[in-house]
């Protein structure tokens, strides 16, 4: 039953297809290939089986296997292209289905599935099943209906299970299932497997040259000074996660952020400067392993000259500290000759020694280069010498770099030389004139990119890559293995031929999915690690190179680990990995912070594990399981439940009318859960239709800023004003996200016509009936309105779907009329949302209206005053007539 799995990847599959529960493996262990395991078996008519939580490329992965394995019923997708009307069709048909959250939930809600005949549901990426996400909604409703169907979650995410109270039973519980399954690296069974086939590894630790030793001291000095100050400025974050280690890694800044976004609009402007500079700092140790000196001279040549930078920065750039790291990173590029360095003017001589003093100034270049790129030409010398003394064909080779930068200069290394590339970065950046430019480093935007300013990043594709676009995906794919096979890949010219080509072309920013061929004979490709639209993409190339030798220019742990169980897969087969580290540095502290986390994590779930209660009712299948009934506050407002997800038959149905679009949000989940009964249908005017009178549009913060700018908000406030008697605009915003509309030095107290503030009050000032309702969460929201429907009418779904911006009038509200003639009565001098129901009681139309004497007028009006303004505008001459004492006061009014 188990294809093409190794030993322990068997005993994982046998224990989750058994059992209903939560696989758990470290990462980069196969998780994917369980999965695909799973899909061999349930792709077939005989059983319904939906598969949550995935992208498109990991289905179109998933099929493409499938298919080059021979199955015939092979999984199918389920978009919004499927009709409505359709998807019963499909459904029945059985197999494995792909299906979007939002129409899932939809189908479940409208009977549209025959939920008695699922099989069972897959989860991928369980560790995002929290308690009002689309796909914990679509389990509860599955178990809500189907008691005998299985739930099998999988996830490689141990870390994520690490925050929080109790994280993984959490999850647990919304995925309904009671095991837990933990397959962490140092499992017995993983460790006899892997030993027992493992590749020939061969660990190189590349030393730092003394400049780039200096430069990552000097850097980690700014960085632990920035740190103090931090936790100065705010004592209350955790002193171990701003640890300088902790500080390395890849989810630093999130963390920072989880902390501060609470009480953001409250920091100064140094605890902002700080964090900023965190950030830069990280991004220059990341350049200074990981690319050439004259690169990361530039991105820190940038920063300093960079105005924006300069003026926003928390004074790290005075520190002792960086004036060495400045030094060392010029030492590394060139030195200024000394009979030049004698210069009239401490002030010239400093300022020639920035860089930015006329040509007169002489610089030799030194242009060092990086370590790793001779320990590569080593490994790829000694490769050469195996291949060219082996009886059989050339070993092929795998290099395998973080991204396409790494990639591209790799390539021009291999097949130009280190001087020939340096050379040109250093003529293409720092060698030309020294006229002031713009850094490309932004303090949004992330790491520099390489671009000079003015050129816009656009020119001819680089050569030695193929594009997997989704149209020419599978053509590229079929091209390569023909190549593969026919015994190897020329060094591939996009558009001509090499000397037509740029140089400078070669580092424009490239695709994810893009390799680099190397050589014909053997073989030898170049991949990223990271920056891929395909997942999978790596996963492919490893698969159709089959390489005898794979050079780690950078360490990924995830693909550490698949290259164990590819070996593992293949025994018999000769492999060698050469693993490129820089020993003593930031770039090794990452990967060993990497390994200790995970394996803090498991062990966090091993203890767990053990202590954990899990109750008998946790999987659902009776009708005890607490968390599938849909509790209902009842009229003297305690709480009161439904029995077994079922309606008590003394209490009429509570129902919301929600339109397609809105279950993209958590809003329907959540009011499903406090016991009211969703209707999905399409709505054209409104998201949520509450009772016969109060129609509900909601926006989000920024949905409310973006509709009020286009005046779509206006639009929509005016279909509701004249279709329901209570229209409501439901702006949510989340509490961990303090916002403001304008900022505080913005604030006017006259009307302008470009701010957000003064549109919103014009907005209430002209549609008086109009109800703003601000509400934190969509917890909050699901309360409010059960509270909103308490006592009132249920709304009708055929009567809210027929309700579009063209109708004249809806008949069964006895408080809408005729939208012309209402809204012209409204702008009529002396009529307003107090009077205006009066005026249309005692006159069917304007011409009635215009029929009626002063004195009828005061009568119905209630005041004499708006009466002669009103009979005025009617009857009074178009020339002009001097103003009344009357009418002045009013005016004033």
């Amino acid at each position: 039953m188990a294809k093409n799995l190794v030993e322990f990847e068997t005993e994982m599959f046998l224990g989750l297809f058994e059992t209903d529960g939560l696989l758990v493996t470290a990462e980069g262990m196969g998780i994917d290939r369980i999965l695909m395991q799973f899909l061999r078996v349930y792709s077939e008519e005989g059983s319904l089986v939906l598969l949550l939580n995935t992208t498109t490329p990991e289905e179109e992965y998933f099929t493409e296997r499938l298919r080059a394995e021979g199955l015939s019923h092979l999984p199918r997708t389920v978009t919004s292209d499927v009709q409505s009307s359709e998807r019963y069709g499909v459904y029945t048909q059985g197999g494995v289905l792909f299906v979007t959250s939002r129409i899932l939930v939809v189908d479940f809600l409208t009977d549209r599935i025959p939920a008695h005949l699922i099989s069972g549901i897959l989860v991928y990426r369980a560790h995002k099943i929290i308690e009002s996400c689309q796909e914990a909604f679509i389990l509860r409703l599955f178990r809500q209906k189907n008691k005998t169907g299985f739930i099998k979650a999988f996830t490689d995410k141990a870390t994520a299970f690490s925050s929080g109270f109790c994280q993984v039973e959490r999850v647990m519980r919304n995925l309904f299932v009671k095991k837990l399954f933990l397959w962490p690296r140092f499992h017995a069974a993983v460790n006899s497997v892997l030993d027992r086939h493992k590749p020939d590894v061969v660990e190189l630790h590349v030393s730092l040259t003394p400049a780039m030793r200096a430069i990552q001291s000097s850097v980690l000095d700014v960085m632990n000074a920035c740190l103090k100050e931090l936790k100065r400025y705010n004592p209350t974050l955790e002193a171990e996660d701003l640890s300088l280690e902790n500080s390395l890694g890849s989810a630093f800044e999130k963390t920072i952020r989880h902390y501060l976004d609470p009480l953001w609009h409250q920091l100064g402007a140094k605890t902002k400067a700080l964090v900023h500079d965190l950030k830069v700092l990280r991004t220059l140790l990341f350049y200074l392993t990981q690319y050439d000196c004259v690169t990361f001279l530039n991105l820190l040549e940038s920063l300093r000259s960079s105005q924006k930078a300069f003026g926003s920065n928390s004074g790290w750039l005075f520190l002792d500290s960086s004036t060495s790291m400045f030094v060392n990173a010029r030492a590394r590029v060139y030195r200024v000759l000394e009979a030049h360095k004698k210069l009239k003017g401490g002030g010239d001589t400093q300022k020639k020694l920035d860089g930015t003093a006329s040509a007169e100034v002489r610089r030799e270049l030194v242009l060092e280069k990086s370590p790793k790129w001779e320990a590569l030409t080593q490994v790829m010398e000694e490769i050469e010498r195996e291949n060219s003394s082996c009886q059989e064909d050339p070993g092929r080779v795998l290099i395998c770099a973080s991204d396409d930068r790494t990639c591209a200069q790799l390539r021009e290394y291999i097949s130009r030389g280190g001087e020939r590339l340096l050379s040109r970065l250093y003529a293409r950046t720092l060698g030309r004139s020294e006229a002031p430019r713009e850094p490309a480093f932004e303090q949004g935007g992330g790491a520099w990119d390489g671009k000079q300013p003015g050129k816009g990043g656009k020119g001819r594709k680089s050569k030695g890559k193929q594009k997997r676009d989704k149209k020419s995906q599978n053509k590229d794919r079929l091209t390569l293995t023909q190549m593969v096979r026919e015994g190897g890949l020329e060094v591939q010219k996009m558009g001509s031929s090499e000397d037509e080509v740029e140089e400078e072309e070669l580092l424009l920013d490239l695709p994810g999915d893009a390799y680099y061929g190397i050589l014909k004979e053997p073989l030898t490709v170049i991949h990223p690690l990271k920056g891929c639209s395909d997942p999978y993409s790596l996963t492919r190339m490893l698969h159709e190179v089959e390489p005898k030798y794979v050079v780690l220019y950078d360490a990924e742990l995830p693909f550490v680990r698949q290259l164990e169980i590819y070996k593992a897969s293949r025994p018999g087969r000769a492999m060698r990995v050469y693993f490129l580290i820089y020993g003593g540095s930031t770039e090794e502290q990452r990967y060993l912070t990497a390994l200790r986390k995970e394996k803090e994590a498991f062990e966090h779930l091993i203890r767990e594990k053990a202590s954990m209660v899990v109750p008998e009712e946790r999987e659902g299948r009776g009708d005890t399981n607490l968390d599938l009934l849909r509790s209902q506050e009842g009229a003297d407002g305690s709480s009161s439940t439904r029995k077994a997800g079922g309606q008590d038959p003394a209490t009429p149905p509570s129902r919301v009318i929600v339109d397609m679009r809105e279950f993209r949000s958590e809003l329907p989940s959540l009011l499903h859960r406090r016991g009211l009964d969703i209707e999905p249908v399409t709505l054209e005017v409104g998201d949520y239709i509450l009772t016969a009178d109060i129609c509900v549009e909601r926006k989000s913060v920024s949905d409310l800023i973006g509709s009020l700018q286009s005046g779509r908000l206006y639009t929509q406030c005016l279909s509701m004003t004249r279709f329901y008697r209570r229209p409501v605009l439901l702006i949510e915003f989340d509490p961990a996200k303090p916002f403001s509309l304008v900022a505080r030095s913005d604030l006017r107290q006259e009307i302008s016509a470009s701010d957000v503030t003064s549109k919103l009050t014009l907005l209430t000032l002209h549609f008086p009936r109009l109800r703003l309702l601000w509400c934190p969460s969509p917890h909050v929201t699901a309360e409010l309105f059960q509270e909103l429907k308490r006592g009132r009418t249920e709304p009708d779904a055929a009567a809210a779907q027929a309700v579009t911006a063209e109708s004249d009038m809806v008949a069964e509200s006895a408080d809408l009329y005729n939208p012309g003639p209402y809204d012209f009565l409204l702008r009529m001098p002396g009529v307003n949302a107090n009077n205006f129901r009066a005026l249309i009681n005692n006159a069917g139309s304007l011409a009635d209206l215009a029929a009626l004497s002063q004195d009828r007028l005061a009568e119905i009006l209630g005041s004499t005053i708006t009466a002669r303004l009103l009979h005025q505008f009617l009857h009074g001459s178009m020339h002009d007539q001097p103003a009344t004492k009357e009418t002045e006061s009013w005016d004033r009014r």
